[in-house]
């Protein structure tokens, strides 16, 4: 189960600019393009790359596999130093392809299953007296005489089962990887030429150089900074350096629905682990996690050598003022890391036709620029002001990442974005999501310095505040990483684990090619109209305090976002409930309605009665005998308190229906009935099978 696969598939295709071999004679490798069928399964994927790998005799079997699907290296101390220079290396020609991913694997020689880092999938094996090794996920698949065990054990996370059939022996994991990682000199390549943050000259500079207060920052408006944003979410990661805690759910109006401008952002929901793919625990498993990617120029995946290291490897995607500069003047020291900036801002007189004019020209100036030599190209809005408009770093980015996936050109170029407008940690996964190699949040920084000038944050050094709060968004990479069962940026970065909602096709086929958009909705235009509504927020009346305000998305305000809940929706509830007052019902449920109508796409449905068809009541079910079919959901006690637990069960039986135990079981004290009759014995039990863990 291959969940980093959109990216795999869109690395691949980038690469494909760049691959040559002697195994192949001219034209016949570009027959092969492309290398992965797009209608193939994760597996054909993998199995496809994994094939090109090894009939190219660049790799054998075994060290494709390591290539591909390597064990957790960054955060072990205890990993001998050949084997951690050689995954390194690795890390810098592929992105790991991250499951959770139980491999089995044969080219006629070898005979191997391996297991990804996390290690979600089984695997049990038996060795048996006349020479047979016997692999399965589950013990008991095959019927074997116990007499005939010589061995049995199950495979570890990021270890590899293989059987040479040649030499008639199991290979040990740890010889074979250590041989394969002593082939060659993979330390003194990547001393030789890996490039680091440290190795650059990042100096220290002010954060902020204006006088402007926060207050009066027209910026700030023209990015959609609310009063809320500052107060509860960017204050708590700056003093604390973690995100706040919220309730679960949101019931804000949807993006797509809202007629207030919002950021393109919130048009896209991260998608998550299912029950058959747990997530990782981001916080106890950190050890297999990773933050770390090589940006810049690959190199050819079909050969092995020294040049392959030559990238830059940052420790974190999130990159400081300072560090952006020293990357952007890095040429001074690396004459041929170039590097371009690109201003995605375009001319307020030029309206919404415009933004998509703006859009191409970024797009055929990116390629341009690798023409000539670029190897860093920079997206920049820092000359957005009274006569310029902001594009999105979001759509600019996404538009010029798939334009140069398509021309073959991704795997050239690093692809960094300076923006103003990217500030919580959704953002920042949803650029590295569609591609971006690393993010400056630079007016974040510069927000949080004024505020520090203001004496509204703690007397501490900004660099400090600012260490905070990248502290905070690195934490917050691993928590969205973990939801979908991803275990390194460098897999995630380019994944597309998005779905859009409420966005039309003509964006999706731009700037997020191969995301999912059931419904159609804000069209390139919309957008425009959004971030040209913004900009006038902010620059439309000259001399004026463009002051940010309150936009009620956390809490209700009477003049903010919409919500679904409402307090005089819920007072009606609460009255209707304690006094059985009819009139406050109806007025809760037309409330309620409304509130639906207004927030969500269930509320744009209509129920044409008048054109129904009447059925004689006597062919209807009485009630009593419908509510017998009704069951709840399977709701684990933990998720729920024990009282709504045992509440369900006892009002299930009573109607006849039946409550769901939850995956966790019940206590057996449920199954004794109450002294009026009624129990809280779930119909339903559900055990887990222990099957993950």
């Amino acid at each position: 189960e291959i969940n980093t696969l959109r990216g795999n598939k869109n690395w691949m295709r980038a690469r494909e600019g760049l691959l040559h071999s002697k195994a192949f004679s001219d034209g016949d490798l570009e027959k092969t393009f492309p290398i992965i069928d797009e209608l193939g399964s994760d597996s054909a994927a993998l199995d496809s790359v994994l094939e090109l790998l090894v009939v190219s005799g660049v790799m054998t079997m075994p060290e494709a596999v390591m290539v591909m699907v390597p064990e957790a290296w960054q955060n072990n101390p205890t990993m001998p130093s050949a084997k951690r220079a050689f995954y390194e290396w690795a890390s810098c020609v592929m992105e790991p392809w991250d499951g959770p991913a139980l491999l089995t694997f044969s080219d006629g020689r070898y005979c191997g299953a391996s297991l990804d880092r996390n290690g979600l999938r089984p695997c049990r094996y038996y060795i048996t007296s006349d020479d047979r090794m016997i692999c399965a996920s589950e013990v008991g698949t095959v019927d074997i005489d116990p007499a005939m065990v010589v061995e049995k054990g199950r495979l570890m996370p990021g270890r590899m089962l293989l059987v040479d059939t040649r030499e008639g022996v199991v290979v040990d994991d740890e010889k074979l990887k250590l041989q394969h990682a002593q082939r060659y000199p993979f330390q003194q390549w990547l001393d030789t030429h890996q490039i680091k943050i440290s190795h650059l000259a990042v100096k220290d500079a002010a954060t902020v150089d204006d006088q402007v207060p926060v207050s009066q920052d027209r910026r700030m408006r023209a990015f959609g900074y609310s009063a809320e944003f500052l107060n509860l979410i960017l204050g708590p990661m700056v003093q604390y350096g973690k995100e706040p805690l919220g309730s679960m759910g949101n019931d804000t109006v949807l993006a797509c629905m809202d007629l207030a401008p919002r950021l393109p952002y919130e048009y896209f929901r991260e998608l998550f682990a299912q029950v058959t793919n747990p997530p990782i625990d981001p916080i106890r498993e950190k050890i297999v996690m990773s933050l770390a990617c090589h940006v810049g120029p690959e190199g050819n995946l079909l050969e092995i050598s020294d040049r392959q290291a030559h990238r830059l490897s940052l420790d974190s995607p999130l990159l400081t003022k300072p560090e952006l500069a020293a990357i952007r003047g890095m040429s001074a020291r690396y004459p041929e890391w170039v590097s371009h900036t690109i201003d995605i801002t375009f001319a307020a007189a030029d309206g919404a036709d415009g933004y998509r004019r703006a859009l191409d020209r970024v797009c055929e100036e990116a390629q341009v620029a690798i023409d000539r030599g670029a190897k860093i190209l920079i997206l920049s809005d820092t000359m957005v002001g009274a006569e310029r408009v902001a594009l999105s770093a979001l759509l600019a980015a996404g538009a010029v990442h798939h334009h140069l996936v398509a021309t073959k050109l991704r795997a050239k170029v690093a692809l960094l974005v300076e923006t103003g407008e990217a500030r919580e940690v959704h953002h920042f996964c949803v650029l590295i999501g569609y591609g971006v190699d690393a993010i400056c949040p630079y007016m974040v920084y510069e927000t949080i310095a004024k505020l520090h000038r203001e004496n509204v944050l703690p007397d501490k050094p900004v660099a400090q505040l600012i260490g905070q709060f990248r502290s905070a968004v690195d934490d917050g990479f691993r928590k969205v990483m973990s939801k979908m069962g991803i275990s390194t940026l460098q897999s995630y970065k380019g994944a597309q684990i998005f779905e859009a909602l409420g966005v039309a096709s003509d964006v999706i086929d731009k700037c997020f090619v191969g995301t999912a958009s059931r419904v159609q909705g804000t069209t390139l235009e919309g957008f425009a109209t959004d971030a040209l509504a913004r900009h006038d927020n902010a620059y439309g009346l000259p001399g004026a305090i463009a002051t940010i305000g309150d936009e009620g998305e956390y809490n209700w305000r009477k003049v903010g976002s919409k919500h679904i809940n409402t307090p005089g929706a819920i007072s009606s509830l609460q009255d209707a409930v304690r006094t059985k007052n009819k009139a406050s019902w109806l007025k809760y449920t037309e409330a309620s309605q409304q509130s639906i109508q207004d927030c969500t796409l269930r509320g744009l449905l209509e129920i044409h009665a008048d054109e129904s068809q009447a059925i004689p009541v006597e062919e209807v079910e009485p009630w009593t005998s419908i509510v017998k079919r009704f069951c709840t959901g399977a709701m684990s006690y933990g998720s729920i308190s024990k009282e709504a637990h045992m509440a369900l069960a006892v009002a299930m039986n009573r109607l006849g229906g039946k409550s769901n135990s939850g995956e966790g079981g019940e206590d057996p004290e449920r199954s004794i009935p109450r002294a009026n009759g009624d129990s809280e014995r779930s119909a339903i039990k559900q055990v887990a099978s222990g099957r993950f863990g």
